[in-house]
């Protein structure tokens, strides 16, 4: 019997009739894949009985991991068939923004409300604090010499970490006034560094609240001096949101707008560095607007840098549920894999994976809600997973696009 299907002996109709309720159980015949039953109903949240993914778990029996669930048969040729799912580490209060040192070999994200970066090493798995404080730092990545890029939110801040070991601020104002709280950021090809500006680090939880007055808290109740620097007490919003672009020559320019894109979250490029993807999300501290609905835009990307043609690539909707993003990466042949926050809809948290078309081909199924994704390890196919107070990681049958 072929292994090629996630289904194991389904039809494609009846693979794309169990889009997104998990992975079947089959009964397997001793010689002739004639001779399988026809596979149990899969069930819609979790695994039954429901599976640790701890380091003391036990093992995963299945040739498929039970949560990595085909909707279209490429994703077959995408995912790695006797890969399990791994928690790597847990004890977070709100994990994002997954970057891979390739030089190092470890990997770095955020825990933003702990105010501090954390560092997973490859060759042991050893999870130690990187970074502390880390002025609430968000969205991370390494640019092509290898210096790592941050977004900060208590600082409204994006800087660059330099190989001699200073802070470089590349971006902390547009045309005289502060960001809101930049949330991801990624490098072009061209050397442009590109980054979202939603206002959610305008929160206690997740950075500061604006100054008395601000729109994060317009009746002063909130005493935002508390526990930070005492330069952070006298910022407020300041502007609506928006996808920024800083070009090589430094230069800060405003590539989309609010009007475009509302709560602009996650980012990243296509392979070719000719399609920018940005996440938008829901309302944050402060907005009197609609709020984003939980999409991904797609826009393309000009030789001089501007962006044109903006579209709706998915409404990231899977069985009737909003499967919202966060977390944006390309793998080499243009697949689109987002972070999934479906929310109290147990069994839809996760990564979802789309073709450059917008099709879905696959989740990733969590028991957490996912706040980010990147891929890395020593050959860039490890899928890691950021989601709430865990780092999870999967080996796949591709590579990320471009340095995490």
């Amino acid at each position: 019997m072929s292994q090629s299907s996630f289904g194991r002996g389904l039809t494609r109709r009846q693979s794309l009739s169990a889009i997104g309720l998990g992975s079947a159980a089959l009964v397997v015949g001793a010689a002739h894949a004639q001779d399988v039953a026809a596979p149990a109903e899969p069930y819609s949240t979790v695994t039954d009985p429901r599976r640790s993914f701890g380091p003391d778990a036990e093992p995963n029996v299945y040739f498929w991991d039970p949560d990595v669930i085909a909707v279209d048969d490429a994703f077959n040729g995408l995912a790695q068939p006797n890969a399990p799912i791994k928690r790597l580490w847990t004890g977070a209060l709100w994990a994002e923004g997954p970057a891979w040192n390739s030089v190092g070999k470890f990997l770095v994200w955020s825990d933003i409300p702990s105010n501090h970066q954390l560092r997973w090493l490859e060759d042991d798995g050893h999870v130690s604090v990187f970074r502390a404080p880390s002025n609430n730092s968000n969205g991370n990545s390494f640019d092509r010499q290898g210096r790592q890029l941050t977004c900060e939110h208590l600082t409204r801040r994006v800087v660059r970490y330099e190989l001699d070991g200073s802070v470089t601020i590349l971006a902390d104002r547009f045309e005289g006034q502060r960001f809101n709280s930049p949330n991801d950021v990624v490098e072009h090809e061209d050397g442009s560094i590109w980054f979202t500006d939603p206002p959610y680090g305008g929160q206690l939880y997740e950075g500061a609240p604006d100054a008395a007055g601000g729109p994060s808290n317009p009746d002063g109740l909130i005493d935002n001096t508390l526990g930070q620097p005492p330069e952070i007490g006298e910022a407020v919003r300041e502007m609506g949101h928006g996808v920024y672009r800083i070009g090589t020559d430094g230069t800060v320019t405003r590539m989309i707008e609010e009007a475009q894109v509302q709560n602009p979250n996650g980012l990243c490029l296509s392979p070719d560095g000719s399609r920018l993807y940005v996440a938008s999300t829901g309302k944050g501290p402060g907005d009197t607007g609609e709020g984003g609905q939980g999409e991904v835009f797609a826009f393309d990307i000009a030789a001089d840098g501007t962006a044109s043609n903006g579209t709706v690539f998915t409404d990231c909707m899977v069985d009737g549920v909003k499967c919202g993003p966060d977390g944006l990466r390309c793998d080499v042949y243009g697949n689109l894999w987002a972070s999934s926050n479906a929310g109290r809809a147990v069994g839809y948290s996760g990564v979802t994976c789309w073709s450059p078309e917008g099709a879905l081909l696959g989740r990733i199924r969590l028991p957490e809600v996912c706040g980010n994704v990147c891929f890395g390890g020593p050959k860039r196919n490890i899928l890691f997973m950021a989601a709430s107070q865990s780092l999870y990681a999967v080996p796949t049958a591709t590579q990320g696009a471009g340095p995490a």
